[in-house]
């Protein structure tokens, strides 16, 4: 990683240079301030690391600086530089958000030990704060595979795992890319270190640069304090960059950088950081056709391309359909307090013969439901209900299914003579109002995502086309 920046401040000149030529030689950048005055004018301008301010000082002392600092920037780090006898002080500083001290006289050991001590916490907080959100609801990692198809992934991934290559996971939306890339990163030399996962797909331009990279204080409008990105936290270990294709132009050439030389800038900052990370990519879209389409760069695809998987449709997989089911009858069964159910027949049928448009996701919602609304112990055929754009094949499910009506003579002859985007645009709007306007939902049905979806309607809306 790049250096650390350190302010500096002590109106003692001689001690200032101590701490300054001592910082410097431990490999960090130190920034000199004769005032904590001067050294809060320095905050505005390109905020620093950590502040390593003394406490005695005229017109405002480090108490007073550290107060300041925590106010108008929080979370950044102050130690601060205390005389004998003056302890209470040191505990009064640490009251208000200091997160060290140290004593005068100091030895460059111990400014060393504590820098390092402070700078492993702030990263502990960072990564902590990180795992709290990602952890919360997330599913485990197990992968349920007896199709030759998947048994042939997992010894594939195994393979891919050991190298230190760009991983690019394809297949369609819910076959379970993430769950992939988890188990290429457990089986990876990077196993102990963190597998952080982004949703490309779910942030705006700004924000998913600001995810990827981090930002420096005052970056833009909301950026109260320096934020570490995604690829900071997962320096040594694995980054997952979720719905790869969905990223706009200018990302990509970033993205293309820190792929290349490992290196970024937060956003709004000066300095360059390097990392060590492992990319793996996944995607729903086919990046060959979406390059040949100018939507997508041929030089990041070809870096992405190194070492490709792809994951089998759940319909080309049939095999796992019913251990999949019993898998995720039993996760639901614990997690309701339930008697792990058991498939009848016809359920098991009929789980066989759908085509699973939804793939893995579909089935697990279709499973979870029916754990919850089953009875004596057993998931009947009339328990497996699926969704509108699901419906099971041949049946009406309180009206004719999606398929049926799309092939209704009648509506293929109205569909007849239309353009492709009068037709797209048709069956969106059809399908938000089915929703009651959900364009989340509205986009899962459409297999979409739901920033595509957005992004159409607002191409139709500044065109007239839309209200």
């Amino acid at each position: 990683m790049t250096a650390k920046r350190i302010f500096v401040v002590d109106d003692d000149a001689l001690s200032a240079e101590f701490l300054f030529e001592a910082a410097a030689a431990l490999g960090y950048q130190p920034v000199r301030h004769a005032s904590a005055r001067e050294a809060l004018d320095g905050l505005d301008g390109d905020p620093p690391d950590l502040i390593l301010t003394d406490l005695r000082m005229p017109e405002m002392d480090g108490i007073a600086l550290v107060e300041e600092v925590q106010s108008r920037f929080p979370g950044l780090p102050c130690v601060v530089i205390t005389a004998n006898g003056s302890m209470e002080t040191a505990v009064e500083a640490l009251r208000l958000g200091a997160r060290d001290f140290l004593m005068k006289p100091c030895s460059p050991d111990t400014l060393e030990v504590v820098l390092e001590r402070v700078f492993a916490n702030e990263q502990m907080r960072s990564e902590n704060a990180y795992l709290r959100s990602e952890l919360v609801g997330r599913p485990d990692s197990t992968i349920v595979a007896q199709s030759p198809a998947m048994v042939e992934l997992l010894r594939s991934a195994a393979r891919v795992a050991r190298s230190r290559g760009t991983v690019l996971i394809s297949g369609e939306s819910g076959t379970g890319k993430e769950k992939v890339a988890q188990a290429v990163h457990l089986a990876s030399p990077r196993a102990e270190q963190p597998f952080v996962r982004v949703n490309c797909a779910a942030l705006s331009e700004q924000l998913l640069e600001s995810e990827l990279f981090g930002h420096e204080r005052g970056a833009f409008t909301g950026a109260h304090k320096t934020r570490i990105g995604r690829f900071e936290l997962a320096d040594k270990g694995t980054i997952l960059l979720d719905e790869i294709g969905d990223i706009p132009a200018s990302m990509q050439a970033k993205l293309l950088r820190v792929l290349q030389e490992g290196e970024f800038e937060r956003v709004g900052g000066n300095h360059t950081l390097s990392v060590d990370v492992r990319v793996i990519a996944a995607t729903n879209r086919d990046l060959a056709a979406e390059v040949a389409d100018n939507r997508f760069r041929e030089d990041l695809y070809y870096r992405l391309h190194v070492l490709p998987l792809h994951v089998a449709s759940l319909r080309e997989r049939s095999e796992d359909v019913l251990p999949l089911a019993n898998f995720f009858a039993e996760r639901y069964a614990r997690q309701n307090g339930v008697q792990r159910p058991t498939f009848e027949p016809a359920a098991r049928e009929k789980l066989e013969n759908w085509t699973w448009p939804g793939n893995v996701r579909e089935l697990e919602n279709v499973v979870h439901r029916a754990v919850v609304l089953g009875r004596n112990g057993r998931i009947s055929s009339d328990d497996l209900v699926f969704g509108p754009s699901t419906g099971a094949q041949g049946e009406d499910n309180g009206g004719t299914s999606a398929v049926t009506d799309l092939w209704d003579p009648a509506c293929a002859k109205a569909l007849a003579n239309h353009t492709m985007s009068d037709v797209e645009r048709v069956a969106i709007l059809a399908t938000l109002d089915e929703t009651g306007g959900n364009k989340t939902e509205a986009a899962r049905r459409l297999g979409l995502t739901a920033r595509t979806l957005s992004n159409k309607m607002k191409i139709w809306r500044s065109a007239g086309l839309v209200a």
